[in-house]
């Protein structure tokens, strides 16, 4: 395991817990943070016991505050032009691991961005999400005017981007910002749940099925339809395919093994 000074990593059943730990300055997402977060990402797409990668912010009252904006307010134009945080946030979209945000407290800027990055978000009723940047005379650089379009739609999107609205826990779940709401008290028990429900399903499976929503969701019909298509052929060939298949004939539990 690695050494990490913002984090917290813990590998549990299946589970890595991905603990942004900077409660004093609310998760602010500085470079560092940013480094060891991609480090722990690493970590996790090497090591097959991981399954689902959950993350979360320390302290209770923010999931991440977004960027460090002293850091921020040195950054040079041609900077934005590096991978940086957004080139993080792509990682984190196209790992092969299933991705869980669970969101308490502040979740803005670049912390909006993280939960959007992840495959699936909770939040509760404290949650605040929102992406403000337009204040500080730039705009969200880390997917969020992509992301946020896609999943709430534009119209909405635009709304949030530039007025700067914040919205809590219950309305994210709404429109769609979030798939689940839940109390404080419920949050890792409700994202252990959720992961305990895909860690049932064929891992090459999990990892195809990821593939082929993120990549035909921005193409055409017909080439979507290949992708799932060319994917479902893969599944087709593989030991898990027998293994499940006949484990539902034997009306018993299935024994996957990842190939």
């Amino acid at each position: 395991m690695e050494n990490y000074t913002n984090l917290l990593v813990e590998k549990k059943e299946g589970i890595m817990w991905l603990t942004l730990n900077r409660p004093e300055t609310r998760n602010a997402l500085d470079a560092q943070t940013l480094n060891e977060i991609d480090v722990a990402f690493l970590d996790a797409e090497s090591d097959s016991s991981v399954r689902v990668i959950i993350v979360q912010g320390a302290g209770g009252k923010s999931f991440a505050a977004g960027a460090d904006i002293r850091q921020l307010h040195e950054r040079e134009a041609l900077a934005a032009l590096i991978p940086g945080m957004q080139g993080l946030y792509s990682k984190i979209e196209n790992s092969s691991k299933v991705t869980i945000a669970a969101v308490n407290g502040f979740a803005l800027g670049g912390g909006c961005e993280l939960a959007l990055a992840c495959d699936i978000r909770i939040a509760t009723k404290k949650a605040k999400f929102g992406l403000p940047e337009l204040n500080l005379g730039i705009i969200p650089g880390a997917g969020g005017t992509q992301r946020l379009s896609r999943i709430i739609g534009k119209g909405r999107a635009l709304d949030m981007i530039l007025t700067g609205k914040i919205i809590d826990g219950e309305e994210a779940e709404r429109i769609g910002l979030v798939t689940y709401f839940t109390d404080e008290e419920g949050l890792a028990e409700k994202a252990e749940a959720i992961a305990s429900d895909v860690m049932k399903k064929g891992p090459v499976a999990v990892q195809l099925a990821k593939f082929a929503i993120h990549k035909g969701f921005d193409v055409d019909s017909d080439t979507a339809m290949w992708i799932e298509k060319l994917s479902q052929a893969v599944a087709f060939g593989t030991e898990d395919k027998k293994e499940g298949t006949l484990a539902f004939l034997e009306k018993r539990k299935a024994e996957f093994k990842n190939k």
